[in-house]
């Protein structure tokens, strides 16, 4: 009995033995490897670089889709125990940059659009439709002539305005001339103090065009599966601070499966014009609060 249970004892301390050393022997393989393809991985990266500062066209676009649908009939614990509502959000953000020894041609595109719906099934006075609530579309085209790797002398177009609602209705059309400083691959920054923002609305008691200086900040990464876009514009009126204003957007994406994610969209603005004429007031009256909006939901990139 005895040599039974140590010849037993031995099997099982051999087979312990066996597999500790298949699991060190899986595990070094495993690391070699690994470092195979970290070797690998990293020449593949300095190629992309290389293929990243050839001149020419460089072109891309990611947003992010938000929405809720919700239907509730005789949900009696809420004010409303028969409604329908809905809420559906799409933003994009698109580039097309030409990228050459001597000049820089930088084309951008951002949009946020956002309906809403909430119909109260027990009375017929109010809207069934989705309703816009959230319109923002700016397009910026940046010409500039190196001086150096870090300097250009550059002339911008900027314009801005909503799409679903009051089209042109108001709209700002910013164009000058100075200079633009990439102080890193990533980073675009503009600074023109020649520069006349033209706006465009039927409200003149409100809205007014005037000279000024504009100022643009423009960060874009990619970090692996995320992509971040932040960017900065503001004009400067030489006439009046009233008429001077700024908005700061950023856009956030994550990919978890091949171009699809979650993604982050959010962004400040300050104008005193357009609250002046949302509140029907004298420009120098009107109460000019932070503006701001923010959208989560899948995201999409290509």
């Amino acid at each position: 009995m005895n040599k039974k249970l140590l010849l037993s004892a031995f099997l099982m301390f051999a087979i312990t033995i066996g597999f500790s050393q298949t699991k060190e022997e899986l595990e070094t393989q495993k690391a070699e490897k690994q470092a195979e393809a970290d070797k690998f991985q990293g020449e593949a990266d300095a190629l992309q670089a290389q293929i990243d500062a050839l001149p020419g066209w460089r072109t891309g676009a990611f947003g992010t889709i938000g929405g809720s649908l919700s239907n509730f009939n005789n949900w009696f614990a809420q004010g409303t125990p028969n409604n329908a509502s809905g809420n559906i959000g799409v933003t994009v953000n698109a580039f097309a940059n030409k990228i050459e020894d001597k000049y820089f041609w930088r084309n951008s595109l951002t949009a946020n659009l956002n309906w809403v719906k909430l119909d109260n099934k027990d009375i017929d006075t109010d809207s069934d439709d989705f309703n816009p609530v959230t319109d923002v579309f700016n397009l910026s085209s940046l010409y500039g002539y190196k001086l150096s790797d870090k300097w250009a002398v550059s002339a911008l177009g900027e314009y801005r305005t909503t799409l679903l609602d009051n089209f042109n209705d108001p709209g700002f059309l910013d164009i000058g001339v100075g200079a633009t400083w990439t102080p890193l691959d990533n980073l675009i920054v503009v600074i023109h103090p020649l520069n006349y923002n033209f706006v465009f609305a039927e409200n003149d008691a409100a809205f007014e065009s005037s000279a000024g200086a504009k100022i643009v900040a423009d960060y874009t990464r990619q970090f692996g599966a995320i992509a971040f876009k932040s960017n900065f514009s503001t004009f400067q009126s030489y006439k009046s601070s009233d008429l001077s204003n700024w908005t700061w957007t950023n856009s956030f994406s994550y990919t978890l499966w091949k171009m699809i994610g979650v993604g982050f969209d959010f962004a400040l603005r300050s104008n005193q014009q357009e609250a002046a004429n949302f509140q029907g007031v004298n420009l120098a009256d009107a109460d000019n609060k932070v503006q701001s909006y923010y959208t989560i939901g899948l995201s999409y990139a290509f």
